[in-house]
């Protein structure tokens, strides 16, 4: 009876243990200051990631197109694509980008080609901007609204983490 009871506590020191250990890889999406307020994604991380937004001056809709960059044996979110659906004042200009490729598409422009790394990106919900992240780079990916987890003007940070097991499913996006 004793290696039997012996048997079942290491098992479950072992599933306590797998579960509580920092296994998943993600995207975390958390409010900066109180970062308890906060949500991941495991197919971000896989699969890259879209923020959209509405265009403060030209009212169109861009996207950013992220994916997960290693450098230096740092990972990094990299942004490689932006689409939108008109040019003119706060798109970027050719010259301020040197090695992008600038296109026009039956659905707007692309600009290919950033490669923009950070460690990760901070940004505020935006009001207007009616901000948006999808966590697939596919077109009919399901966008998820930040403003349906944060306040607008809430300040959020987008990072890659490794999280539990128990973490996970306490805080995934679904």
């Amino acid at each position: 009876m004793s290696k039997r009871f012996f048997a079942v506590l290491v098992l479950l020191i072992l599933l306590g243990g797998i579960s509580f250990a920092p296994v998943i890889h993600v995207i975390a999406v958390f409010n900066r200051k109180n970062p308890s307020q906060r949500f991941y994604s495991a197919e971000g991380c896989r699969n890259g990631f879209i923020i959209s937004y509405t265009h403060s001056v030209n009212k169109g809709r861009v996207k950013d197109f992220y994916k997960i960059y290693k450098e230096q044996n740092i990972e990094k979110l990299l942004c490689y694509k932006t689409v939108f659906l008109s040019y003119g004042a706060g798109i970027p200009e050719p010259q301020e980008m040197p090695d992008a490729v600038f296109s026009v598409t039956d659905s707007g422009y692309e600009i290919s080609n950033i490669n923009r790394a950070v460690e990760k990106l901070v940004m505020a919900v935006g009001i207007i901007a009616n901000h948006a992240i999808a966590f697939s780079t596919k077109k009919d990916s399901k966008e998820c609204f930040f403003t349906d987890f944060f306040e607008a003007q809430t300040s959020i940070v987008l990072q890659i983490k490794r999280i539990s097991l128990i973490e996970y499913i306490f805080h995934r996006i679904k």
